[in-house]
């Protein structure tokens, strides 16, 4: 069965804009990484300043290959007058699963 990894990000509050603009404009090369299954951005409606950014994989492999390829890559980028953006969250941690059971709409 699939993993997912959840990265916790703590984002202040006028940060937040600048976090969603950074995911919407990212070089998407998660999208077509071996063993990618699922990607989203989620955003705190209350009580929290934490943002989960889930992605699905195939495998444990299949993430570590993509931490250790396109996603080093993709963070060594610079930004606007070739400096390096300051990070827009505060905090960040990482959380692991295994999927052990799943459900999708019936008829899907």
């Amino acid at each position: 069965m699939s993993v997912v990894k959840i990265n916790v990000l703590t984002v202040p509050a006028e940060q937040r804009e600048t976090l969603e603009k950074r995911f919407a404009h990212r070089a998407h090369a998660v999208e077509s990484s071996d063993g990618f299954e699922w990607f989203e951005l989620l955003r705190p409606v209350e009580g929290t300043d934490q943002y989960l950014v889930y992605t699905r994989w195939r495998d444990e492999e299949s993430f570590q290959a993509w931490l250790e390829g396109p996603m080093k890559a993709a963070h060594r980028g610079e930004g606007e007058g070739g400096e390096r953006p300051q990070p827009a969250a505060t905090g960040s941690t990482l959380w692991s699963f295994e999927v052990v059971q799943q459900a999708a709409p019936k008829g899907a």
